[in-house]
């Protein structure tokens, strides 16, 4: 007795639960920087990108597009690649200089939805996915996506800082008091 392949295979529910879990946390963050561009336009300026209105919409435009298409498994690696550009751009212009954790708005929560989004790429949409449907989830072997999601994204990431952010200039620290003396002898 033979058994057969099952419809859905464990690597199949595997890219569902990460594009799932990867795409549903970047619409929710694009939503919320679309719902707010001025305040999020005023973030993007306070850390040191030009054009920051630009800035707020673009990010709410890549964040719920590459979310979508994630969810959707649609142009998989390439929506995998707006994630990894998106969570290097925050790296690099808020969380590298903060450590790893995210209690110290460190880079562990960027570094570990590039790191997913990588990992996505590499095992593929699965098969329930448009990708799938479409025929294109296996026209590039693993390597190939995952090179193409980390390798796009960061250049992305690299041209876009390279283009709008400078690192703001440090705020000087007020100018101490004189100490005042205590009163008592010595």
């Amino acid at each position: 007795m033979t058994r057969e392949e099952p419809l859905v295979s464990g690597k199949d529910v595997a890219s569902l639960v990460l594009r799932a879990a990867v795409g549903g946390t970047m619409v929710a963050h694009g939503l919320r920087h679309g719902r707010s561009l001025d305040g999020t336009a005023g973030w993007f300026g306070s850390i040191g990108f030009k054009q920051p209105r630009l800035q707020a919409a673009a990010s709410a435009a890549v964040e719920v597009g590459a979310g979508a298409a994630l969810i959707a498994g649609a142009g998989t690696p390439l929506a995998a690649a707006a994630v990894v550009g998106t969570m290097a751009v925050a790296a690099r212009s808020v969380h590298l200089q903060n450590g790893f954790f995210i209690t110290a708005e460190g880079y562990e929560y960027v570094l570990n939805l590039s790191a997913a989004s990588v990992a996505l790429a590499a095992i593929g949409p699965g098969s329930l996915s448009v990708d799938r449907l479409l025929g294109l989830h296996d026209k590039l072997t693993p390597v190939q996506r995952a090179g193409l999601a980390a390798g796009i994204g960061l250049a992305a990431a690299a041209a876009q800082l390279a283009a709008f952010w400078d690192r703001p200039k440090p705020k000087s620290a007020p100018a101490e008091a004189p100490a005042q003396e205590s009163g008592r002898a010595g």
